[in-house]
């Protein structure tokens, strides 16, 4: 009755977290000062002078007008603050959102829908998956997710945004839904031809350099704002004074308009029917990214902050983030680590940081929409190319390939498979791969055989040594032992049951585990192969997992239980008692020296031994 007791509680242990949400902010809320809202402001209004520029490059990216990137960052970022338990956390737009979507986009152009509603559609699609996982308590699920898989793919979607703007920034026609082959040589033919817009060069250049130059003087100024700015001034007194300037404008691809966020409601016809089954694996793909983003950032970020954190919240504010966004005609948005750690290095102190932040934005466009509609599009590439540089870690990407070999082929794996395949594609290859070989590691027991030394110790039986009875082996057996270990276990075994020399067989159990119906068959077969052929089959230094599942399996009464040693406090006691059955089973009494350690006499120094 106590064992059904325990498993109710942990039953409704779980269920007392299903479909739970809460307002993290309104706790914050009720102790809120004056010193928190002028910090939160100052963080805010920091913030959103690095939102606007990247909105703006998202739009480039995704070949869409900047008002529903800018909707995102607004509408998405205040929505997800109202879930999000950590208080630097901030939603909206990224990149690897926006090169997934931008593909997407690119390989459904023919759907029927325009691209703005195939990537209002998507927001919908990602944001009730992230909903629905939330909600079941999926966000515990991202630690099982291999953080070589998250650095390869981070590392890939920089190399994706630096190739993928090189056009942009050498002046040449847009090529949205290329590849990254078809991008590398259309930007290389262009330099050896010399058919590339040296305007366009020389604004990437200048900008790169005016973003080194704020960085170096100003460290604490917003160098991208400031770039992106003067580039903006200078193009437009060229258009006032020269007219059209000989470069690609931002107002070229789609005006920046000043305008207030509408609800626009969600309208599902046919043709979204229809697209159902294609995007709802690209909407899984971004709903998992934006899982390992958001416990990535936030982990990272309550590391410094010692903040405690509710990984099932984020998710949940993801969800109801990309939802509002699908409802006011926007494109979806994830975890944004750039603009997270400006708002914790900002000083942000609550939630309420980021939602400052969404109404700044909107301010701030309303009145300085022109310069931003005069930004050269060359200037952007330049911007999003730095962003793309700075997303490749060196040092974690160091460590992923020189730790194991095992993380180093899933780095080198998930990374060709960003570049040659689709990103969604790219993060099941990744996931994939890595539990392979994860599975693969821990289906890999440990057999060792073991012996007592003449000090009574156990220890490993050297290729030259010799057993003290020939007629009895201790193998010391280690590691998991569930369905995928099975064969090799019941194949290694089997291989010392070979020798018909040896009557009595000992498998020390004390360090196996997780025990299953796979394992457990393959150990009734050894047992019946050695009692067929006249020898015995010892357990010893079982744990309680081990001899439970020996027990509830009949397994144990086969055996029989005179043959089963579970483990006790002494380490080598069981195993002890298990060599003294093998010399009761064994025809003719063996010379074998038993070992046990007698209780010290107070004031002795080392432990004595009895044969």
């Amino acid at each position: 009755m106590e064992s059904v007791s325990e498993l109710t509680d942990e039953v409704a242990a779980i269920g007392a977290q299903l479909f739970r949400v809460r307002f993290p902010f309104v706790g914050e809320a009720r102790r809120y000062s004056w010193a928190k809202c002028q910090a939160d402001l100052i963080a805010a209004a920091t913030l959103s002078l690095v939102s606007i520029p990247q909105a703006i490059g998202f739009a480039l990216i995704l070949g869409l007008p900047p008002m529903p990137v800018v909707t995102s960052v607004v509408v998405g970022g205040f929505v997800g603050s109202l879930f999000f338990s950590s208080r630097h956390h901030v939603f909206g737009p990224t990149n690897s959102i926006s090169i997934i979507v931008a593909a997407t986009l690119a390989t459904h152009a023919a759907s029927g829908l325009t691209p703005l509603q195939l990537a209002v559609y998507l927001s919908l699609l990602i944001g009730i998956i992230q909903l629905v996982a939330g909600l079941f308590n999926f966000g515990e699920l991202t630690k099982f997710i291999s953080r070589s898989v998250v650095i390869s793919y981070s590392t890939g979607i920089g190399i994706l945004l630096i190739v993928g703007q090189l056009h942009n920034g050498l002046g040449m026609e847009s090529t949205n839904g290329a590849s990254f082959r078809e991008w590398l040589w259309h930007a290389a033919e262009s330099v050896g031809t010399g058919t590339f817009n040296p305007w366009a060069l020389g604004i990437a250049v200048l900008t790169l350099a005016i973003f080194e130059g704020v960085r170096r003087v100003r460290p604490r100024w917003p160098e991208a704002l400031i770039g992106l700015s003067a580039m903006g001034i200078g193009a437009r007194l060229y258009s006032a004074f020269a007219g059209h300037p000989p470069f690609r404008l931002i107002l070229d691809e789609g005006a920046l308009t000043a305008e207030v966020p509408m609800f626009s409601g969600w309208r599902f016809g046919h043709q979204h029917l229809v697209l159902l089954p294609t995007l709802a694996g690209t909407a899984v793909a971004v709903a998992i990214l934006g899982m390992l983003e958001a416990a990535s950032i936030t982990k990272s970020l309550a590391a410094k902050s010692g903040q405690k954190l509710e990984p099932n919240q984020e998710l949940i504010g993801m969800g109801f983030g990309n939802i509002a966004c699908a409802l006011f005609n926007a494109v979806p948005g994830s975890s944004s680590f750039t603009r997270s750690a400006v708002n914790y290095q900002s000083g942000a102190r609550t939630q309420l940081a980021s939602m400052f932040s969404s109404g700044i934005v909107l301010v701030v466009l309303l009145f300085i929409t022109p310069i931003f509609n005069y930004i050269p599009v060359a200037a952007l590439a330049a911007h999003l190319i730095r962003v793309g540089v700075r997303m490749i870690n060196w040092p974690h990407i160091r460590v992923a390939i020189r730790s194991t070999r095992s993380d180093a082929v899933v780095f080198f794996v998930t990374l060709v498979a960003c570049l040659v395949l689709k990103l969604d594609t790219a993060i099941y290859v990744g996931i994939g791969i890595s539990l392979i070989l994860f599975l693969q590691k821990s289906a890999t027991p440990i057999l060792v055989e073991y012996t007592f030394n003449e000090s009574g110790n156990l220890a490993e039986l050297t290729p030259e040594g010799k057993r003290p009875n020939p007629e009895i082996s201790i193998i010391h057996v280690e590691g998991e032992l569930f369905f995928g270990a099975a064969d090799l276990f019941q194949s290694q075994v089997r291989l010392q049951a070979e020798d018909e020399n040896i009557r009595v067989f000992i498998l020390r159990m004390k360090n196996a585990r997780h025990l299953d119906a796979t394992t457990v068959l393959a150990l009734e077969q050894l047992h019946d192969y050695l009692r067929d052929t006249g020898r015995h089959l010892l357990i010893s230094g079982s744990n309680a997992e081990v001899t439970g599942v020996l027990r509830n399996s009949g397994l144990l009464r086969q055996i029989g239980e005179e043959n089963i040693f579970p483990a006790e406090a002494n380490p080598t006691a069981a195993t002890r008692r298990a060599l003294k059955r093998a010399t009761e089973l064994l025809p003719e009494q063996a010379d074998v020296r038993l070992f046990y350690e007698k209780l010290q006499e107070p004031g002795t120094r080392k432990p004595e031994y009895e044969i």
